[in-house]
């Protein structure tokens, strides 16, 4: 299992999903693809989710998921970066490199008329669910390495304060105006 065999796992789940805009379905389908994988191309799955984890672990995409959530703790910011991978590569890498793109999703924009969170915690579960499932066993303790980046400093302000967060993300704000 490489990254690019872990997309193509999550575009094969959002096809057979019964609802690919909601990112539990696309996790429940990935899970059960990953099922029938040898358990070190689990294994590999998991790195690779974690991998991903830590590459969106960004200021910028905590203040979207701050502003589009209502509010954001540090496991909010995980569910909403399983919710972001559930999206599929594409979505994910463009929101990587500017986050105000969110914006332009219809799940988001349905979010802000309809007041409802965009998280997926079950994304973070699934090489963890599907090895259970594949091996009867719990994934060893030591199968992953994550360490997180240090935040941009520059986005060191509270995530309340509008137009600092207009200025920086003026797509989403407009979105979910004070």
């Amino acid at each position: 299992m490489n990254t690019e065999q872990f997309w193509k796992l999550i575009e094969q789940a959002r096809e057979r999903a019964d609802h690919s805009a909601e990112a539990q379905d696309v996790a429940t389908q990935t899970t059960n693809l990953l099922a029938v994988l040898e358990p070190q191309q689990i294994l590999a799955a998991q790195q690779i989710l974690w991998d991903l984890m830590t590459a969106s672990y960004q200021a910028p995409l905590w203040a979207a998921a701050y502003l589009i959530n209502g509010g954001c703790s540090d496991d909010g910011f995980d569910y909403f970066r399983g919710w972001l991978i559930a999206q599929g590569r594409t979505v994910y890498e463009r929101a990587s490199t500017d986050a105000d793109y969110l914006a332009d999703l219809p799940a988001v924009q349905a979010a802000a008329a309809d007041g409802i969170s965009l998280e997926c915690e079950q994304t973070l579960s699934m090489a963890w669910d599907a090895y259970k499932a594949a091996t009867g066993t719990e994934l060893p303790d030591d199968c992953i390495t994550i360490t997180y980046p240090d935040l941009d400093p520059a986005w060191n302000f509270d995530f309340d304060d509008h137009s600092q967060i207009g200025a920086r993300l003026p797509r989403i704000a407009a979105l979910y105006p004070k």
